[in-house]
């Protein structure tokens, strides 16, 4: 009798683990795309409420989109067979001066946080995970947090770190002064030697701005979106930056670091649900809904072009010292959340500036006249509307006019005679065989992708479908054989909208900006009292 029940008792186990196992296997054998697609409309998950399922199949993946019911913060998960997970939270930082405040606080939040008090989270899970990647980015508009790995357990481990560095940074003093900027002896042992200006984001900005092309791509957005925060410096003028406090810092962080102004993206083979219930539990939970007032207008258009001149510093190792002028000339495009008519544009700007068979190649390098293209030259769609630009680096002073007419001349010939048909078609295959080719950090690319256009709250998953855009393309170009010559006479030819940017070098560039800076450290020195000198040699 025991031995006949045992009997039984065994096969009842080995039954119950054999289904077990078959539900397991079930369930691993279920792709990521496939368990995404099960998900619905107005289905509930951890204080998330899904409001799209899209499935994009060139792309092999299948996008969800969901929002936080009591912060409003959006998410989007792209599901796909790819080990390489990857989370980036966005914030749209829009700031109004040049003081660097979104690139100071970038650098500031990834310097302790309220669970992870040590001095440097972010750089000590560095030899702690097995991320692929990790890093921060600081755009014109937005910042940018992502972090890649295949293991599930450090992807736990590194979105606590992150979510607990942007919702709950300790902002320490110490930590603005350092990462930012403050004032020193030049030896901070001797305080004898000179007060100088230190701090990590403004030696790094200085850096930056001794880059001739940085200067002019600088300029250009300044000056052709000239009402709101794309005419400031979001990394920070070196010169502005000593004018930034530490509670300015804090108040900005308060009003742009919170959820109802953040977007939440996931990428890979990992469960959502799993995201979901750590974001919700360990951030968003202790946050309320406000109003977000980051929202950036539409550039009022021009009634007439404008031409602008900037100085920058001599270049030394330049071939012909005679010949380091630059210009370009400059259009603003449409806003960027169409996404049918940006990919329109910049497939435009890649017929129009790329390879020795496009024309401004042929007239404006062949041409001689200078070494190479302007800086930011061709479409640049970071903004909130997109801007063309093309000219010319390494000219004479007195070969602008020339540049600016063979610019105007070549826009005239593409109006009347268009491309090549192989050409755009060529370019067509170009990105269709791009869609095949998937990297390692296809998460990665997939973020930088749609930051731009979804931080304007256009739509991440319509600009995922590339190939719908590339069917579209075909059949406009198909029912309007001068589709594109339009869009040139549009878009450049009849532009009120344009800018015309010259730069050249002066012998003493160098020398004005150190003594505007001597004049600047003279100022807050003198207001300095007694008792804050002594206070600031201790603090060195």
């Amino acid at each position: 009798l025991w031995h006949r029940w045992w009997g039984r008792v065994c096969f009842k186990v080995k039954c119950y683990f054999r289904s077990l196992n078959q539900k397991s296997w079930r369930w691993k054998s279920v792709s990521a795309n496939e368990r995404a697609l099960q998900y619905r409309v107005g289905e509930q998950i951890h204080g998330f409420t899904v409001k799209q399922v899209t499935a994009v199949p060139e792309l092999f993946l299948t996008a969800v989109k969901l929002s936080h019911d009591s912060t409003g913060a959006r998410y989007l998960h792209v599901a796909r067979e790819d080990s390489n997970n990857l989370f980036s939270i966005q914030f749209r930082t829009t700031p109004m001066d040049s003081t660097g405040v979104p690139h100071i606080l970038e650098h500031t939040v990834l310097c302790g946080s309220q669970k992870y008090p040590c001095r440097d989270p972010f750089f000590k899970m560095l030899n702690r995970s097995l991320s692929t990647f990790m890093n921060a980015f600081t755009a014109s508009d937005y910042t940018l947090y992502p972090f890649s790995t295949q293991n599930p357990k450090d992807f736990q481990n590194l979105l606590s770190v992150y979510l607990d560095a942007a919702f709950f940074p300790c902002l320490r003093q110490l930590d603005f002064w350092q990462e930012g900027w403050r004032l020193e002896h030049e030896d901070p042992t001797d305080p004898q030697t000179p007060l100088v200006f230190k701090g990590v984001v403004f030696n790094e900005m200085k850096g930056a701005f001794t880059d001739n092309e940085r200067i002019f791509a600088q300029h250009l957005q300044n000056k052709i979106l000239p009402d709101h925060t794309y005419s400031v410096v979001s990394g920070g003028d070196p010169l502005c930056i000593p004018d930034l406090t530490w509670e300015q810092l804090k108040q900005f962080h308060a009003t742009h670091y919170h959820p109802s102004n953040s977007r939440f993206f996931t990428y890979g083979n990992f469960p959502l649900e799993q995201h979901l219930k750590q974001i919700h539990e360990e951030a968003l939970i202790k946050f309320e809904r406000i109003a977000s007032n980051t929202d950036i207008p539409k550039q009022k258009l021009w009634e007439k072009p404008r031409e602008h001149s900037v100085t920058c510093g001599l270049d030394s190792f330049a071939a012909d010292p005679s010949k380091q002028t630059t210009v370009s000339v400059s259009y603003l495009l449409t806003d960027i959340t169409d996404t049918f008519e940006t990919f329109t544009l910049s497939l435009l700007s890649s017929l129009l500036v790329d390879g020795p068979n496009s024309p401004f190649y042929k007239t404006l390098i062949e041409s001689g006249v200078g070494t190479d293209f302007s800086p930011d030259v061709g479409f640049n769609g970071s903004t909130r509307e997109a801007y063309f630009s093309v000219g010319l680096q390494g000219i004479a002073e007195r070969d602008v006019d020339t540049v600016k007419q063979i610019i105007a001349r070549t826009v005239d010939e593409v109006i009347a005679k268009g491309f090549e048909e192989d050409r755009i078609e060529a370019l067509l295959h170009k990105i269709e065989i791009q869609l095949k080719h998937q990297s390692t950090s296809f998460g990665l690319a997939l973020t930088s992708y749609i930051a731009s256009c979804w931080n304007q709250d256009g739509d991440p998953v319509e600009l995922l479908k590339i190939a719908d855009k590339v069917s579209r393309f075909r059949q406009c170009l198909k029912e309007n054989p001068t589709f594109l010559q339009e869009k040139v006479k549009t878009y450049f030819k009849d532009n009120p909208h344009r800018l015309t940017l010259s730069m050249s070098p002066e012998e003493d560039y160098h020398d004005k900006q150190a003594k505007m800076e001597a004049e600047k450290l003279e100022k807050k020195v003198n207001a300095l009292s007694q008792e804050e000198k002594t206070q600031i040699f201790e603090k060195g």
